[in-house]
């Protein structure tokens, strides 16, 4: 016996990704299938929005800088405790959750920010765009995956992805509402 790490190990894939592993939660292969591709693409979106969280928050400017400072972190936080159950959701369905950066990048409905740093309204319709995309998408998976019995995954889209999508974009929006910071 030895102390020493097993260093550069190789394994074979054990399950590729797009396939369900046969669970006894009594759902068909067929709809824990569907549920899991639709679960991946709102994961890899939800993943993609944490990321611009971040960087906005990193690059924030301006007058209100500490309150969107403050408020793009608390979203951000938020967000990743969503990212967790939606890719325990997948898991539990005998799926592969989508989380290799590069693979999400492939799959994200959400359009790339330019790599600098943009004007804070610009940022935050960016975020607010995001959220849209991810909540007509969750809306329709949300009601296909109740036609075929998927309560399970029909909570956490709804309890879960659209709540909070619903509660961020609306923070969010209220930042771009034109009304002055002083009254003169």
């Amino acid at each position: 016996m030895s102390s020493q790490p097993w260093l550069h190990q190789e394994g074979v894939e054990i399950q590729a990704y797009g396939t369900v592993r046969q669970l006894p939660i009594g759902l068909s292969r067929d709809v824990r299938l569907y549920s899991c591709q639709r679960l991946n693409q709102i994961l890899a979106d939800l993943q993609i929005l944490h990321a611009l969280y971040k960087k906005h928050h990193w690059v924030m400017r301006g007058a209100t800088f500490y309150q969107l400072h403050l408020i793009l972190d608390k979203h951000a936080g938020e967000l990743s405790e969503l990212i967790d159950m939606v890719a325990e959701r997948i898991q539990s369905l005998g799926g592969i959750a989508v989380g290799d950066p590069r693979h999400i990048a492939e799959f994200t409905q959400i359009g790339r920010a330019p790599n600098g740093c943009e004007e804070v309204p610009a940022m935050l319709s960016r975020l607010l765009e995001g959220h849209e995309l991810i909540l007509m998408d969750s809306h329709d998976a949300a009601s296909k995956v109740d036609d075929q019995g998927d309560d399970g995954t029909n909570d956490v889209i709804v309890s879960g992805v659209i709540r909070l999508n619903e509660a961020q974009a609306w923070f969010i929006a209220e930042h771009l509402v034109d009304t002055p910071l002083l009254h003169v």
